[in-house]
């Protein structure tokens, strides 16, 4: 690398920067506590000699194994200052899935918040109440700087590899649409195991804005109030939750950040009564987050493309590529880039422009099934069947059908699945002008009582194979 290129490379970290720009601001609050910029950045300064000490060297991964905490905040930090790679992986990971990861990307160093018997790995014990006086150093925003898995459509965690330009050219053109400022609140109620979570740790530490993590005591609402939240992630189930808690008025909310597909009719209506901007978005792992985003509107859309990214659709499939693109896929041959000759990344996403430059999602390329000779897209069904003012959440799937191949079926989530035995007429008459007759679900499923959702996004494939299993 030449020595102009490594001087525009070099930068502090937006968290050191912010411990400059406003040391006193909030950088973390947690029940009880609350952390400004300047305790955080002598934390993480900290944390980095410690890591050193213990062998991590450049470029390495360290896997992280927990839900979100103050712990996994300043690993990411440490790991960036020290040019380490993070690697957060789901504690709800079974333990030979876990061994598995380690075993593949060679990962010599784990963190995890119990410890637990992993092989051919050390597991660290570190101080993070220990604090630094030394200065932060600039450090080169183009090296890898963490991994985020994506099952894609493989069914196999793919490692998404990203450096922290990639997070910053992603935060300022999301901050371009949905404004955030110094001293406003975003939830981190997305893991940081996901795209999702990481982007909200990136955001705040560019503008000085506070991460608030969740108050497991309090309900949305309590802590909306209590914390005076202004921003959210959420996805429509969330919402009609919150919004039928009749305790809170969220006055304090600037933005909600809507996740998960169409947002129904009556969520949208409410929102527009209580005068609370919301905004749905299309984005994706290997883009850092948002690609797309828009106001929440009730044909589906996802807004217009966002300054730092690149967009084109080619035989109805999304392409993308821009300065949020990932480096690359993690392998024991280094870092790949499955991307054409141009540099755009295939993204098996379905899509088409409005008249109004809005971007429509119509569905994966993967999704897609055949039922009696025609091509059944199930995201299509999904946006139809959330119309229905007591549905919040839809996913179609294939069941076979010996005379047709395939025939549509439906997973709900919602109030009206509590009357299963009128579900099928009452829906029947909702669809008869929106999609056609082939097209309909031939049979409707409770959503599962015991399925999680982590990201802004469903598992699709787990959740169908959660209601097969039972």
């Amino acid at each position: 690398m030449s020595d102009t290129r490594l001087s525009k490379s070099l930068a502090l970290s937006p968290l050191h920067q912010g411990a400059l720009a406003f040391p006193q601001q909030t950088a973390i609050k947690l029940a009880g506590q609350d952390i400004r910029y300047s305790e955080l950045s002598q934390r993480v300064i900290a944390l980095g000699q410690q890591l050193r000490a213990a062998g991590l060297t450049e470029g390495e991964p360290l896997a992280c194994i927990a839900v979100n905490n103050l712990q996994m905040i300043c690993l990411y930090w440490a790991c960036i200052d020290i040019g380490a790679i993070f690697f957060p992986i789901s504690p709800r990971f079974p333990l030979a899935q876990i061994q598995g990861l380690i075993d593949e990307h060679q990962i010599r160093y784990v963190w995890r918040a119990e410890i637990s018997d992993l092989q051919n790995c050390s597991q660290l014990a570190l101080d993070f109440n220990r604090l630094s006086n030394e200065l932060a150093q600039p450090v080169d925003i183009t090296r890898p700087a963490n991994v985020i898995l994506t099952s894609g459509s493989s069914g196999f965690p793919k490692a998404a590899v990203h450096c922290l330009a990639n997070h910053i050219a992603n935060a300022e053109g999301a901050r371009s649409l949905i404004p955030l400022e110094q001293g406003d609140a975003w939830l981190l109620s997305l893991p940081l195991f996901h795209i999702g979570g990481l982007a909200i740790l990136n955001r705040c530490a560019l503008v000085g804005a506070t991460v608030i993590m969740p108050d497991q005591a309090l309900s949305l609402s309590q802590q909306i109030d209590q914390d005076k939240l202004t921003h959210l992630s959420l996805v429509p189930a969330q919402l009609s939750k919150l919004l039928a808690d009749t305790s809170s008025k969220l006055k304090s909310i600037k933005a909600l950040l809507l996740g998960g597909g169409a947002v129904s009719i009556d969520l949208l209506a409410e929102l527009k009564q209580r005068n609370i901007a919301s905004y749905t978005s299309y984005g994706m792992t290997e883009m850092g987050s948002q690609i797309t985003t828009g106001p929440a509107l009730s044909d589906g859309s996802s807004g217009k493309l966002l300054p730092k990214r690149e967009l084109k659709i080619e035989d109805g499939v999304i392409l993308v590529r821009g300065e949020s693109l990932f480096m690359g896929y993690l392998t024991d041959k280094g870092i790949e880039k499955p991307l054409d000759t141009d540099g755009w990344f295939y993204t098996k996403d379905r899509g088409e422009w409005d008249e109004n430059g809005n971007l429509h999602i119509l569905g994966r390329v993967d999704n897609m099934f055949i039922c009696g000779g025609e091509n059944i897209q199930p995201e299509e069904i999904e946006a139809a069947l959330k119309q229905h003012p007591q549905i919040d959440d839809a996913i179609v799937f294939a069941i076979p059908d010996a005379q047709f191949g395939n025939l549509p079926a439906a997973i709900l989530r919602g109030s009206l699945t509590h009357h299963t035995e009128s579900i099928a007429s009452e829906l029947e008459l909702l669809l008869a002008d929106k999609i056609a007759r082939f097209k309909r679900p031939r049979q409707y499923y409770v959503w599962p009582e015991n399925h999680e959702q982590a990201g802004l996004k469903v598992n699709r494939k787990a959740l169908i194979a959660n209601l097969v299993k039972h």
